[in-house]
């Protein structure tokens, strides 16, 4: 499994909400640019895939 960022279903005009509750701080966002996902530190847990409200970060 993977978590990636849908960057169409991200608005891009805010700071990602998911990054608060990432336990692992794998969510990277430089600006308002859709988020990435530091594979190295992300633990899978999806809180980010739950919590996203754009539905853009996803477990594929």
């Amino acid at each position: 499994m993977q978590i990636i960022v849908e960057k169409k279903r991200c608005p891009e005009n805010h700071v990602c909400p998911s990054i608060r509750v990432c336990p692992a701080g794998a969510i990277i966002q430089k600006g308002f640019a859709a988020p990435t996902i530091d594979e190295d530190k992300c633990i899978k847990c999806k809180k980010c895939v739950r919590y996203c409200p754009m539905g853009a970060i996803q477990a594929v």
